[in-house]
C-alpha cells in the first residue's frame, strides 16, 4: 500500500521498524513517500522517489553544474556531484580555460572512474563513446524503475528504436538520451512516457 509521510503504520508490538519507518509513542510511522514492505517481522518502505549511487564504470549522463581551474563539477543525479578533472576531460582544455570546453549546463556522456568512501565520484569521459551531447533530448526515468522501462533483454527499448528510427542511450543514473530527426525524437519521448507511466502504475499499483 502507498504511504505519506505521517501516516500510521500500527503498532509498535506488532511489527519492527524498517527502513523508512519510526516509532513515535508505541505507533509505527512513516517518514517517507512509498509502497509499504511487511515480512511479518518487519514493516519498510520502499520510496517513490529514489537518488541514483554511483559505482566504477557505469555510464551516465551529467550537467556541467560549475568549474575551478582545473575541475568540472558534474550533477549525476546522485547525493554528491561528481568531479571531471581537467585531465579526465573531452579536450586538450589549458588550465583556467575549463568554460570553452565545456560550460555550465552542458550535458555529457561520462562514465564513473572511482567512488570514494564518502560515496562523491569521479568522472571521466576519456574512451570510447564518451562526449558531449549537442543534439538530441535528455529524458529521467527513476533509477529503481529503469528496469521496467527498459523491459526483459531490452525489449521494450529495441521495439521503441526500431518504431521511431533513433538512436537511445540509457544509462545507469535513469537518464535517457534520445538522438534522431526531430519526428522521431518526438514520437519517442511520448513513447518513453507511456512506457514510464505503466512502469510506475506495475511498482506502484497505482500513480495516485
Amino acid at each position: 500500500m502507498l504511504v505519506a509521510p505521517g501516516d500510521d503504520l500500527g503498532s509498535s508490538s506488532d511489527l519492527d521498524p524498517g527502513h523508512g519507518v519510526i516509532v513515535v509513542d508505541g505507533r509505527l510511522k512513516a517518514v517517507k513517500q512509498g509502497r509499504t514492505m511487511n515480512d511479518g517481522k518487519q514493516i519498510g518502505i520502499q520510496p517513490r522517489r529514489t537518488a541514483y549511487v554511483p559505482r566504477p564504470s557505469d555510464l551516465v549522463i551529467g550537467y556541467v553544474e560549475g568549474m575551478t581551474n582545473n575541475i568540472w563539477f558534474i550533477d549525476i543525479g546522485a547525493p554528491f556531484n561528481a568531479i571531471l578533472p581537467l585531465s579526465l576531460g573531452p579536450a586538450k582544455g589549458s588550465f583556467g580555460g575549463l568554460r570553452s570546453v565545456l560550460d555550465v549546463g552542458d550535458a555529457i556522456l561520462c562514465r564513473i572512474q572511482e567512488v570514494e568512501e564518502n560515496h562523491s565520484s569521479v568522472a571521466t569521459m576519456k574512451g570510447m563513446g564518451l562526449r558531449k551531447l549537442k543534439s538530441g533530448s535528455v529524458e529521467s526515468v527513476d533509477p529503481h524503475l529503469l528496469g521496467r522501462v527498459i523491459g526483459s533483454k531490452g525489449s521494450n527499448l529495441a521495439t521503441l528504436k526500431e518504431e521511431t528510427d533513433t538512436r537511445i542511450t540509457v544509462t545507469d543514473n535513469g537518464r535517457i538520451w534520445i538522438d534522431g530527426d526531430v519526428e522521431g525524437i518526438v514520437a519517442a519521448r511520448e513513447k518513453l512516457l507511456e512506457l514510464m507511466e505503466a512502469a510506475k502504475v506495475s511498482e506502484y499499483r497505482g500513480d495516485e
